[in-house]
């Protein structure tokens, strides 16, 4: 069964992937500065590093500990007795709004901000954004995880409708979309959407440190987390709008994505972790 789910979780990306290259590339949000070919050939390349990184390290010791955690009957969900439907839609609600404070934690610890910032050093924003995440974060991410499965103790359908969702939904809102003013007030009001998300990745840091959620954007609002710039991350003002102030030349560079989190410099660095955001 665990296989089928990977499969579909699998089928979700792809298309997923390929529907917001094929919709921002006709309709982009935001004008091009660099070549798309160098973001996504760079993108994609760090990529397939992770799947085999963290498939390898990460991926099937946590579908071994998500099966046994089952068989262990542990976690809230069996203590509630929650089954069919009800576990699966209550069990994506608590494990996205788990998402929102891990999220909010890669901010605020100076030693998460580290592996973290490598996904907001992308000086542009569009779907191959989400693939741009450092193998030390996604390992890390993957211990915090295990113990979402022991306090929560999530089905194995739920997990992967939850893994797959959040893949969805970082492809979503990282693209280089944006919709009508009406409709984006609704839907931003419920989930996560691209103008919703530039704004976290806004250099000027007093909205890059907010808008943590991931699928629903209740958990902003209900944790004071929510802000959003006048333009709404539609338009780009200068060369620095998205992304991270220093380095900005080496967005692109294999070696300084990959050894950043190890530099001695951030060993007092002075991010967001030490910032006036709540």
């Amino acid at each position: 069964m665990t296989i089928d789910l990977d499969t579909g979780k699998l089928v979700v990306f792809i298309v997923g992937l390929v529907l917001f290259l094929f919709i921002e590339a006709l309709a982009p949000a935001r004008r091009w500065r660099e070549g798309r070919l160098k973001r996504l050939g760079f993108h994609a390349g760090i990529a397939i590093f992770n799947i085999f990184t963290v498939r390898l390290l990460a991926y099937v010791p946590m579908l071994l500990w998500l099966v046994y955690a089952d068989e262990q009957g542990w976690g809230l969900a069996r203590w509630l007795g929650l089954y069919g439907w009800a576990e699966i839609i209550i069990s994506l609600i608590v494990l996205d709004a788990f998402d929102y404070f891990w999220h909010r934690a890669n901010h605020r610890v100076k030693f998460l901000w580290r592996f973290h910032k490598a996904h907001h050093s992308d000086t542009e924003m569009d779907v191959s954004t989400a693939l741009r995440f450092h193998p030390g974060e996604l390992l890390i991410s993957a211990l915090v995880k295990a113990s979402w499965v022991m306090i929560w103790g999530p089905t194995a359908v739920a997990w992967f409708l939850f893994e797959a969702l959040v893949s969805f939904c970082a492809q979503f809102h990282h693209s280089n979309i944006d919709f009508p003013d009406k409709v984006e007030q609704w839907l931003s009001a419920v989930i996560v959407t691209p103008r919703y998300h530039a704004a976290h990745h806004a250099v000027d840091r007093q909205f890059g440190d907010r808008n943590f959620s991931t699928i629903f954007s209740i958990w902003d609002r209900i944790f004071h987390s929510y802000a959003q710039p006048a333009d709404g991350g539609r338009t780009t003002r200068g060369e620095a709008a998205i992304g991270l102030p220093e380095d900005r030349h080496l967005a692109f560079s294999t070696r300084a994505w990959i050894s950043d989190p190890f530099k001695r410099r951030n060993l007092n660095l002075k991010d967001s972790s030490t910032s006036d955001a709540p």
